[in-house]
């Protein structure tokens, strides 16, 4: 009870966390638009107006990790498991694989994506022309390249998606069962996707086991961003409609593992028909290019975080000081050589603040890692046989929870592996 009241402290702090950009107050979420800010030093300015608002909640912060991580390792002891980590596991379900998989996807992550994050950065720094890429140049592009803007309202948002859905597979109506799922929910007025002010913030598809028909919810601005969002947020609604037809709720109740393979393969598959979205054939590319990046540069954030849970239980006595050291070695072996981070010691020692999931859903964070790769799997199998990648993809959703883990994948086609061996072919 204590550890769920405590929990819910993380968001009242970082809630709290306001920065002021050109005489207006922002969330640090909102704020954050300005690092793709075509003007360098606007990005350099809120770059360090963020991390300098976090620093202030620094202590706040650690003191309550510290409690949260004492009382975690009490829940531990209590039940005779030798650290929380091997109790979480337990209480995730998480029987098809382990701690020693997890090490391997660190090391796979170590040896196989860092090469090609650096390829990115690379070509990042030679396409804005600069001498050193700076982490407030990650996400900017060049001057007079205006940021894609696929759609402006909810309405042209749902109606391009339901387009872009049917066109993947289509049936004998010309329509497709993928875009009849969208039609459905419009019809029932379960997507409400813009943002307006006093809207809770984020994205996510919540299934009705009753009716059948899920919905969605999301804070569209006419970013791309927001189109993969809703493509994501559009596969998980398949899966509900897929996994609907099965006798018990039980049986609906899938692993996030394959909930996530459901959601990412569709942002890979969909990418082929995003034409609806952009005119220009300079554009499109543009926007798969940045949908490849980020499936790409998202997998040392993952092994980062993950490897510094496991640091974190497995030595439940460290003091504050050693967190922050254990923090920067392990950040230091998942960074890129191309990003200069000299001067921002102090904002990096305490970065792992920023991450809700080590506060409120511990361990919770590599199942994004091995969904990704089921997606890229599946996607790997699409751009050789599409019809049969779709197949494979629906006949795996359709079982919902019936399977283990290793059982959905192999119905999908797919190898459940996390070796560096395996990574390294995807």
């Amino acid at each position: 009870a204590e550890l769920n009241v405590m929990q819910q402290q993380f968001g009242t702090i970082s809630g709290k966390m306001t920065v002021e950009v050109n005489g207006q107050e922002y969330t640090l979420q909102q704020a954050a638009k300005f690092l793709e800010d075509e003007d360098r030093s606007v990005r350099e300015e809120v770059y360090h107006k963020i991390n300098k608002r976090r620093l202030e909640d620094k202590e706040a912060l650690n003191k309550l990790f510290t409690t949260l991580l004492q009382k975690r390792h009490q829940v531990a002891v209590n039940t005779d498991f030798e650290n929380y980590r091997d109790f979480r596991f337990k209480e995730l379900g998480r029987f098809d694989y382990s701690k020693e998989d997890c090490f391997q996807f660190h090391e796979a992550v170590k040896l196989h994506v860092m090469p090609l994050v650096n390829q990115i950065y690379e070509a990042k720094k030679k396409k804005l022309g600069l001498d050193t890429l700076r982490p407030w140049d990650v996400e900017a592009e060049p001057a007079g390249i205006q940021p894609l803007r696929p759609f402006k309202t909810g309405e042209e948002l749902t109606e391009k998606t339901i387009a872009c859905f049917d066109e993947l597979s289509t049936g004998p109506d010309g329509k497709s069962f993928f875009g009849d799922c969208l039609r459905k929910m419009k019809e029932l007025g379960h997507l409400d996707l813009e943002s307006r002010k006093g809207k809770a913030p984020g994205g996510y598809n919540c299934p009705l086991a009753e009716s059948g028909a899920p919905f969605i919810f999301m804070n569209a601005a006419g970013q791309l961003d927001d189109v993969t969002t809703m493509v994501h947020e559009g596969g998980h609604a398949i899966h509900s409609f897929l996994a609907h037809e099965l006798e018990l709720t039980g049986f609906k109740e899938y692993p996030t593992e394959i909930a996530e393979v459901a959601s990412m393969a569709m942002e890979l598959f969909s990418m082929d028909k995003w034409n609806v979205f952009f005119d220009s054939p300079e554009e499109l590319k543009r926007a798969k290019e940045q949908q490849l990046e980020r499936v790409i540069t998202i997998f040392p954030w993952i092994a980062t975080i993950d490897k510094f849970q496991h640091w974190i239980y497995e030595n439940p006595n460290h003091t504050e000081e050693e967190r922050s050291a254990q923090w920067m070695i392990i950040a230091e072996e998942f960074s890129s050589p191309l990003i200069d981070f000299s001067g921002l010691e102090e904002y990096r020692r305490y970065g792992w603040q920023r991450q809700l999931h080590l506060y409120e859903v511990p361990f919770y964070y590599i199942e994004y890692g091995i969904a990704q790769l089921g997606a890229i799997g599946l996607w790997q199998q699409y751009k050789q046989d599409p019809e049969k990648a779709m197949n494979n993809y629906i006949t795996a959703l359709q079982l919902g929870g019936t399977k283990t883990l290793p059982e959905l994948f192999k119905a999908a086609g797919l190898q459940f592996d996390l070796s560096p061996e395996h990574i390294k072919q995807l």
